[in-house]
């Protein structure tokens, strides 16, 4: 993020004002039209994640509660891509190949083998890797919402009904326009392990003028569970796009007298082609 021309635009995006509801309106509209070419043009990029994850004591818990069994904290890294799957949108897709720099499997063309020449499998493949690597998630909760991109999907056709959208309040320590969203529908988003609705809620930062997402907050929280997931973004001039930069998340069970912090940061983007259409690219 450097050279006087970019600092000009980025420093245009600190605006800060308080909107009308109709406006509110307006700017998801360009919120929605931006993540749909955000997607499709992240979606031919690959990122390099390195996500560590952190068990901490929290006041407020009780010694009746068993403590989660398994390592403090580990560092995992791995490889981070959207893949477009007919009629379910967008989604992220985790292979994890590194765990306390030790590697967990061959890296080498795993992303081509499952997607370039699978075949029909390539989204049970998929799936099957993304559980793979959601065992190496440390703490005594169970979670595939540990991605960077997932608020983005309640910007898309297929989810934005879900969601009731207003005015934030200005912040002035961040860029863009904040707009607070919240779910009103049933079935939620997100459920939990025994299939419990749990909505969600947050904030995004929006560009005023070109609808694009600088950072996103998400919450979801009832009596037994609570997640937090703040993921902050920054333009990326080798893509020429914006891209995630940073995730700060954590997790808790009411009354566990521990939590999981995590932290994630992203980089060495490169370009790759998916599809997951029955004709695969080979």
């Amino acid at each position: 993020m450097r050279g006087v021309g970019l600092a000009v635009a980025i420093g245009a995006l600190f605006a800060h004002s308080a909107l009308a509801q109709q406006d509110v309106f307006a700017l998801v509209d360009r919120a929605v039209a931006y993540v749909d070419t955000f997607q499709r043009d992240f979606g031919s990029v690959v990122a390099e994640e390195r996500y560590e994850q952190t068990l901490r004591s929290v006041p407020g818990g009780t010694t009746m509660t068993r403590r989660s069994v398994g390592p403090s904290q580990t560092v995992l890294v791995s490889d981070f891509l959207l893949v477009q799957v007919a009629g379910e949108g967008w989604l992220p897709f985790r292979d994890v190949f590194e765990r306390d720099g030790q590697p967990v499997r061959d890296r080498q063309e795993r992303l081509a083998e499952i997607f370039l020449t699978a075949g029909r499998d390539a989204l049970e493949q998929a799936r099957a890797v993304m559980d793979e690597g959601a065992r190496y998630n440390i703490g005594g909760i169970a979670r595939n919402i540990n991605v960077p991109t997932l608020p983005l999907a309640f910007l898309t056709d297929l989810h934005r009904h879900r969601f009731d959208f207003k005015a934030g309040k200005p912040d002035r320590s961040n860029p863009g326009t904040v707009v607070e969203f919240k779910e009103r529908t049933r079935p939620t988003f997100v459920v939990t392990e025994g299939g419990r609705d749990l909505p969600v809620e947050g904030r995004l930062w929006i560009d005023e003028t070109a609808g694009t997402i600088l950072r996103t907050e998400l919450e979801a929280i009832d009596t037994a569970v609570e997640a937090h997931i703040t993921v902050t973004y920054e333009y990326e001039e080798g893509l020429g796009i914006w891209v995630p930069a940073r995730m700060e998340e954590r997790y808790r069970k009411r009354r566990d007298p521990t939590e999981v912090r995590g932290v994630a940061t992203y980089s060495k983007f490169r370009r790759f082609q998916v599809i997951t259409s029955e004709e695969l690219a080979r």
